[in-house]
């Protein structure tokens, strides 16, 4: 397999994407017709039943149980009530409410497993009372572009199951690799902000708040605590699956919608249909990426690209460093997903050639997923952000307040890579 008729597919995909093709038809495009044009109709019918079998699986049931979840939270009010409380306690921390949009992304992002919908629920809640207060305009955006980011990174992920899917990786051990690095992303984020926006509230703070009614306030995170426990817990204690687990987390989410006296027919039917819809998107990618594995696998694109690798001697900082450098670019043009299904079936082969862990580079691609989402010109939360705001202001304010935020996640990518251990101890703890 010449490894320039490699390059000539994927950037065909890329071509197709930036013409405005719907990633999953720019998918089928080059993997099923190249496959049919390769091997003919037999390949055809290769790609169905694999297809199939892969999406014909209990762990995929985990993608909308996540997604109904997350939808639970937001619809019900459960969400507003968490910012609330924590505005509460981070008010008179140096930098105030931006902290508070940082502490609730972190926590919602431990049920919703989408930086998207992390980013529109914070944003939709928090950007009013930031206006009311005359918090300043880039900050404010910026770190709930950056904070919705953990959606994605901090268990349950719906990218982490995605990647356990094409890697063949164990799902448990990508969520516990996921929670160190999100903590560590979410703590780097508020240093930023006491350091450098720590007079950002220009206004009165409001009367202190007693502690008796402070430590009242904590009810309102119960909700969120209890499923990250329950969810993360029954995985490694061993007593379910993901996917078993994400139901578990469905049934105590909606106990809590109950005795909060919000939960009826029209709420239940209205975040399941959200649900959906997002869950169609994303196993639609999934079924077209798998179809492009199987083109992949069959002309043996991944030895000729991993020989083609070893030839050259790199090391594995170096490998690591130049597909950095390669997913910050790609990450200005493609959203997140596209990146995530799109390279894993090449680069995984790479990496694990010069002894990279797949769970490692999980966590790893990930985190340029992350970055990808607030990379001008197409970063999704960007977006997000922008259409929940409430000034009409200038779309570059939200570029403006998030670059500072895009170094913060380079600098971790970066020490993930001098210290893979960071990422590694706590996987490794649990499985042992």
């Amino acid at each position: 397999m010449s490894i320039v008729l490699v390059g000539v597919g994927f950037a065909a995909m890329l071509a197709l994407m930036f013409l405005s093709i719907p990633v999953a038809i720019a998918i089928v495009v080059v993997g099923a017709l190249g496959g049919y044009l390769m091997f003919g109709m037999p390949m055809v019918e290769i790609m169905g039943g694999v297809v199939w079998a892969s999406l014909n699986s209990p762990s995929m049931l985990a993608i909308p149980l996540f997604m109904l979840l997350g939808e639970l939270l937001l619809r019900s009010g459960i969400a507003d009530r968490m910012f609330e409380t924590l505005a509460v306690w981070f008010d008179r921390l140096p930098g105030g409410l931006l902290h508070t949009n940082i502490a609730t992304c972190t926590l919602f992002s431990a049920t919703s497993g989408s930086s998207v919908a992390t980013a529109a629920t914070v944003g939709s809640i928090a950007l009013p009372a930031l206006h009311e207060r005359k918090y300043p305009v880039k900050p404010s955006l910026g770190t709930l572009a950056a904070g919705g980011t953990l959606g994605i990174l901090i268990p349950p992920s719906i990218n982490l199951l995605v990647y356990g899917s094409l890697a063949n990786t164990a799902v448990g051990q990508l969520f516990a690799a996921g929670v160190l690095p999100g903590l560590l992303l979410a703590s780097l984020f508020s240093l930023y902000v006491i350091v450098v926006h720590r007079n950002a509230n220009p206004v009165t703070q409001n009367e202190r708040v007693p502690l008796r009614e402070k430590l009242k306030s904590l009810i309102h995170l119960i909700p969120a605590v209890v499923i990250f426990v329950v969810v993360m817990g029954s995985i490694y204690g061993g007593l379910a699956t993901p996917t078993e687990s994400a139901a578990l987390g469905v049934v105590i989410a909606l106990g809590f919608v109950y005795f909060s006296g919000k939960l009826d027919w029209e709420l239940f039917v209205n975040c399941s249909l959200h649900a959906a819809k997002t869950t169609g998107m994303v196993v639609l990618v999934l079924a077209c990426a798998l179809l492009l594995n199987v083109t992949i696998s069959m002309l043996g694109v991944t030895q000729a690209v991993t020989n083609w690798i070893v030839s050259f001697e790199l090391e594995r900082l170096t490998l690591l460093f130049i597909l950095i450098c390669f997913y910050i670019v790609l990450g200005a043009f493609l959203d997140a997903m596209s990146m995530l299904v799109l390279t894993v079936p090449i680069a995984l082969p790479m990496v694990t050639a010069v002894g990279v862990d797949p769970i490692w580079f999980g966590i790893f691609i990930v985190v340029m997923c992350e970055i990808a989402l607030i990379t001008p010109p197409v970063g999704m939360n960007l977006f997000v952000v922008e259409g929940v705001r409430v000034d009409n202001g200038s779309f570059s304010d939200v570029i403006s307040g998030t670059l500072p935020f895009v170094a913060i996640m380079i600098g971790v990518a970066i020490m993930f890579v001098v210290f893979p251990e960071f990422v590694m101890w706590l996987p490794n703890m649990v499985a042992n």
